[in-house]
């Protein structure tokens, strides 16, 4: 069966024709031709396999080009990379692999088309189409990639034991791809996944990181964390959400299982954000309740301040997983620390208590009540329809607040220096003093956010301090 209608782009006729003048077989292989078959919209990167010398073929479809665009080569690895339009071409030789059980980077040698099949992932990603004029189109599966695709099964082309021992970061992938795609994973696969487990521990943080964010960011995340608790690997990664499982009972009363109930989290909020740090968010909301969590016997289970405790443990995942320390993780903190503040709130939606709410959250205020809503998972109908028209009334609150009293990236109506400069005063505690009593005024709806009711207030705070003008 021809595939020529996947190798339309002007790209493809110029890597035949570069192949063709240098003597070796040219075949685009992996994602591209696996997203083509499965009608997905296709990464801005292209896979060739070269029977010879990637680099030359590279190097030679660069001098075919009308701009002779740069050549990126790896000598490393073998790889040589180019751009054409908004697309990344990667050129590769065709090789076969030998690994040893200390790391993930293989002995390379020069190999078939076939050698090179067999090295890839999983089936489906092990299809290639020949770019050749003698065979331009033909689809070469050596694996039964396409019947795989059709029963929506992810197989490796190997001996699973062998390619997840031989590479372990292919265990995230496998899940990742599941994930991604709504397939199921082999079950020989599966349990080999189970098997080799602990050979994660040679993967870098980083590269284990990159593939649980495609999870997050997939349309249904649960699907991928279910299959990494299922498997031994979530332990490894995140054994906060791992401590988050299990329900306590004293004396008739329980709690909720918070690893479950952290899944659901996640799946609400992917139905409305493709942000990723807001649903690193969701996945960390709970975080917190495992190290809090008590019974007391008058009001049974509580959490009492797991927000707190969660936000700080955030900071410790990052570095351990060597994610940025930066405003992304400050952003996930923020929302974990905040995330049950508009539940509090709904139940009594004050003016005061919705400033302070907006002057906490700032920019981020409708990011966290969209984690809020996501929050929503009782099963009780009625419960779920109160919930959510509560915090419809919070947002209603918030904008009208928010166009009086113009809370959001607050900034003090009064500043430290005029204060300094109206009592003559060098640097302080009672200026920190009066710029508090001021903000706390304005949040409480004592005085506006405004000038001259801030300049008013101020003296009279400073009366009481002693100071004179």
């Amino acid at each position: 069966m021809s595939y020529s209608n996947a190798i339309q782009n002007p790209i493809f006729k110029i890597i035949s024709k570069a192949s063709e003048e240098i003597g070796i077989q040219a075949y685009v292989i992996g994602g591209f031709v696996r997203d083509f078959i499965l009608e997905r919209k296709s990464a801005k990167d292209i896979d060739i396999v070269a029977v010879g010398s990637g680099i030359e073929l590279a190097q030679k479809v660069a001098s075919l080009l009308p701009n002779n665009p740069k050549v990126q080569v790896f000598k490393t690895y073998g790889t040589a990379m180019l751009r054409f339009e908004d697309i990344e071409v990667e050129f590769v030789g065709a090789r076969k692999e030998s690994y040893s059980e200390e790391s993930r980077n293989p002995l390379v040698e020069i190999g078939t088309l076939e050698d090179d099949q067999k090295r890839r992932d999983f089936t489906i990603n092990a299809l290639a189409i020949s770019l050749n004029k003698s065979s331009w189109g033909e689809l070469l599966d050596p694996f039964n990639g396409i019947d795989d695709m059709q029963n929506q099964l992810l197989k490796t082309p190997l001996n699973p034991t062998i390619t997840y021992s031989d590479d372990p970061l292919r265990m995230m992938r496998a899940i990742r791809f599941a994930t991604q795609l709504n397939f199921k994973i082999e079950q020989k696969s599966l349990d080999a996944i189970s098997k080799n487990a602990d050979r994660l521990k040679i993967i870098t943080r980083e590269r284990v990181v990159d593939e649980l964010n495609k999870i997050i960011l997939a349309p249904i995340p649960s699907i991928g964390f279910l299959l990494l608790e299922k498997t031994g690997l979530l332990p490894q990664i995140l054994p906060e959400l791992i401590d988050l499982k299990g329900v306590d009972e004293v004396e008739g009363q329980k709690h909720k299982d918070n690893f479950y109930h952290t899944l659901e989290v996640v799946d609400n909020i992917a139905k409305t954000t493709d942000d990723l740090w807001l649903r690193w968010a969701a996945l960390l909301h709970d975080i917190g309740k495992a190290p809090t969590k008590k019974f007391d016997k008058k009001v049974g289970w509580t959490f009492h301040a797991h927000e707190f405790v969660g936000a700080k443990m955030v900071f410790k995942l990052f570095k351990r997983l060597r994610m940025p320390l930066n405003n992304k993780m400050k952003f996930t903190q923020k929302m974990v620390y905040l995330s049950s503040r508009p539940i509090v709130l709904a139940t009594n939606v004050t003016d005061s208590a919705v400033r302070r709410l907006v002057f906490d959250a700032g920019e981020d205020i409708d990011s966290l009540m969209t984690l809020c809503e996501a929050d929503i998972t009782t099963k009780n109908p009625k419960k779920f329809k109160r919930y959510h028209y509560n915090f419809r009334l919070v947002r209603e609150k918030i904008k009208e607040v928010e166009e009086r009293d113009h809370i959001r990236n607050f900034q003090p109506p009064i500043s430290g220096e005029l204060i300094m400069e109206t009592f003559n005063l060098k640097p302080c505690k009672e200026i920190g003093q009066i710029k508090d009593a001021i903000k706390e005024a304005i949040l409480e709806g004592e005085i506006a956010n405004d000038y001259d009711e801030a300049y008013q207030f101020m003296l009279k705070k400073a009366e009481s301090l002693g100071l004179k003008k």
